[in-house]
Formats: C-alpha cells, structure tokens, sequence
C-alpha cells in the first residue's frame, strides 16, 4: 500500500501558496536564463532570485496579492507587484519579455505533473493490492453473472484479476497524460517569441523539468488537460467498476462480500441491524463529478484566435476538483479492496442455487461433439433447463434421467459436464497471462 508521507498532500498542491510559489519558480528560472544568456545582469538576476527565495510564499503574502489585485482585477500583475516589493530595484527584470500566459501555463506543467505523479502512484498502489487479492482468491469460485443473472463459474480471483489489469492500464494512461501536460510555453503573447529567443524557453523548461511546447499561441494548447481529465475520469470509472460490483455482492440477497465494518460504526438511525456499502456508494457518486468535468476541459479547447479567457476560470475549478477527488477515491478504494470481506462458502451456495443449469452451455456443446447438430442439441437441453427454473428441479438429474442425451452421452461424459474444475481449468493460465506482463 502507498506510504502517504512519500508524496505532497494532494490538496497542498493547489493551495494559492503553492500556486504562487509555481509562478514564482517560474519567474526565477527565466531571470536565471537570462543572466546566463547574457540579457540581463547576473548580480541583478542572483538579487532576484536570494531575495524571492529568503521569505517563503506564505499566507501573508497570498494575502497581499489578493489586496492588489482587488485595484488591478488582474492576478499576475498583482502577483508581480507583490515580488517587486520583496525583491526591490532588481525587479525591473521579473517578468521580462513574458506575458502572463507564460508563467501560468508553465506552472500549470508544474502543478499538474506533481499532481498527475500522485495519481500514478496511487494507481500503482491500488494495482499492487488488486494483485494480492486476487491471488487470494484464486481459487474461490462463484457464479459469474450476466445480465445480473446467473451465466457460468467463474473465480472471485479472475474478478479482482480483471481489475488489476486495468489499473495497470491506468498507470500507462495516466503517465502518458502526465507527459501531455508537463509542458511549458515562455512564447510571448501569441506564441511568436517576439521578445525572447526559443532557447529561453528551451532552458526555463528544461531547469524546471518540463518538455517545452513545439508549438503554442499565448496559451499551452487545451487538448492536453483534456486529456488529462479525461484519464482522471477514466481512473475512476474503473473505482466506480469495483465499487458497484461490491454493493452488489453486498446485497442481502447475495452476500458474497461486504465492505469492512469498524467497531461503533451504525447503518441506520432507525435499523440497527444495518451494514450499508457507504463507501461504495460515496465511490461510485462521486465518479460522476470527475467525469462531468470532462465536458468542461473538451470545451475549453476551443478558444477564439490565440486566445480567450474563458477557459482560465473554469480551470481553476475542475483541475484542482478533478485531481483532489481522483486521489481520494483511489484511496478510498484501495482501502475497500484491501479491507474487503470475502464469503467464499456464500459465494459457493449461489453457485449451487440453480442447481445444476449453469453447466447447459456444456451439455450443449458435448451433444454437438458427438454429431448432434446445434439446433437440436439446443432443442434438446433448453426445456431441461427451463423445468430447472419453473418445476425447481436438478438439472443434473433431469441430463442423466432424459433418454435423447443417454443416446449420446455415457454417465462417465455427464459426470465429466458436471464437474466445477472443467469449467475453470484455465484460470491459472489467465492468472500466468496477466501477471507475467
């Protein structure tokens, strides 16, 4: 499981001290740049960047920004008023040759690959307990549903398999979307580099371990977060996946599995004999915001000419809400799969309710090896298996006792239809198939 101490809080990397500490490295790496390239002093650039880094980005000064910008109702002119108060005459050179895109967007690299690295190993961390379960449970069969009706054994092992695979799927996603926004632009207010030389840029993003955009206007262009709060949803359609496969194995008619219950913790207020999938079901609502946001991030791709600003406000809401509620459902769900009580003795009595019906795909498929054609093989086992569902019978007595079928198949052959390690004798293999990648 992930040790929450090796990575930031996700909610400390969208506060407005982070924020403004990301403009800030910003700001100072382009100075940095500058005095090496020759375009401005080194001792001004090195004024710059000891006296910015002598007192940290702290509420004070957040509150100062907010006190400027209420008379500029502009937020990096505000942000670099309060810098040249710190820094003093040397600031002449903060913000030079830049527009405010510039720092923006390439803090937004920062901010989202810090961000985009937590989910990927949060992800990792759910992969890695999904495994373990699964291996646990390898052999514990049940009954697979389609429909939401009984279909074939399967394993509650293949289950979890099955989401291990695809959190490992989310891994590669989720790294190529952090790819996607961990760039940066310092491009001038179209994209032209009118006042800076492309090497600035080069060797700002490269000082703050971003890849630089190839190409920009004023802004980094907004298919890439779209494609990143795409991949957040995605993640947590796959938490959703899990998280509404347990409510339903918590239901009282089926309880094969059930959500950890603590000590002192109450279902109801008015029934106290309540166990309630609450976490589950607070998985699986508030997947709907993740993916609701994805709407928001496709439409602010499309801004007029060079830029517009409609796209900055909406982002300061779903960037920090899709990242915050992406890293919590991860783990809250790794909390459910690691806590997860399993009932493989109820598991098995489902599997048995039927009795015997869920093996007719075998029965069918024995008949047309020995030359029965489908369409009688068919004709032959579906009204076996519909006394199965209306007379209550065993279909298992009703193969072995039907004179059609004993024309074909031995005792020995029926007896082989009905055996559970038939229809799950490739389960091993499927485990080798997914955990040797």
């Amino acid at each position: 499981m992930i040790d929450r101490y090796t990575l930031p809080e996700m909610g400390s990397i969208w506060t407005d001290e982070s924020r403004f500490q990301a403009w800030l490295d910003v700001e100072i790496a382009v100075c940095d740049v500058h005095a090496e390239m020759g375009t401005i002093p080194e001792a001004e650039a090195r004024e710059i960047r000891e006296r910015s880094t002598a007192a940290p980005v702290d509420r004070a000064f957040v509150e100062r920004v907010d006190e400027i910008e209420r008379v500029t109702r502009h937020d990096v002119i505000a942000f670099t008023t309060a810098v040249a108060e710190r820094v003093g005459p040397a600031s002449r050179f903060v913000h030079y040759g830049l527009t405010s895109s510039d720092v923006v967007n390439t803090a937004n690299g920062l901010l989202l690959k810090r961000a985009g690295e937590r989910i990927v190993a949060r992800c990792r961390s759910l992969a890695d307990v999904l495994a373990r379960r699964a291996v646990e449970h390898k052999n514990d069969a049940m009954i697979g549903r389609t429909h939401g009706v009984h279909a074939e054994p399967t394993t509650f092992g293949l289950v979890l398999l099955l989401y291990h695979a695809e959190m490992r799927r989310n891994v590669e996603r989720m790294e190529r979307a952090v790819r996607a926004v961990a760039v940066g632009k310092i491009s001038g207010a179209v994209g032209t580099f009118a006042h800076l030389d492309p090497e600035v840029e080069e060797r700002v993003c490269a000082r703050l371990g971003l890849e630089p955009a190839p190409v920009s206007t004023q802004v980094v262009q907004r298919d890439r977060y779209a494609e990143f709060v795409s991949s957040l949803a995605i993640v947590c359609s796959t938490l959703e996946k899990i998280a509404l496969e347990v409510r339903h194995l918590q239901r009282t008619e089926v309880r094969e599995a059930q959500e950890p219950f603590g000590k002192g913790q109450k279902g109801s207020s008015a029934m106290p004999h309540k166990r309630n999938p609450v976490v589950s079901e607070q998985i699986c609502g508030l997947a709907r915001v993740v993916r609701g946001n994805v709407v928001a991030a496709i439409e602010n791709n499309a801004l007029w000419h060079e830029r517009d600003i409609s796209h900055s406000s909406v982002e300061r809401v779903i960037l920090p809400d899709s990242c915050i509620l992406a890293d919590y459902l991860l783990a809250k769900t790794e909390w459910l799969v690691d806590g997860l009580v399993v009932f493989p003795e109820r598991m098995r009595e489902n599997l048995d309710a039927l009795r015997g019906v869920i093996y007719s795909g075998q029965v069918l498929l024995e008949l047309t090896r020995k030359g029965v054609t489908r369409e009688d093989a068919y004709a032959m086992v579906q009204p076996l298996a519909m006394r199965v569902w209306d007379e209550d019978r065993d279909f298992g007595e009703l193969v072995r006792t039907d004179p059609s079928i004993g024309e074909h198949l031995s005792p020995a052959e029926v007896d082989h239809i009905f055996d559970l390690g038939t229809q799950l004798r490739n389960v091993e293999r499927i485990f080798e198939r997914v955990m040797k990648k």
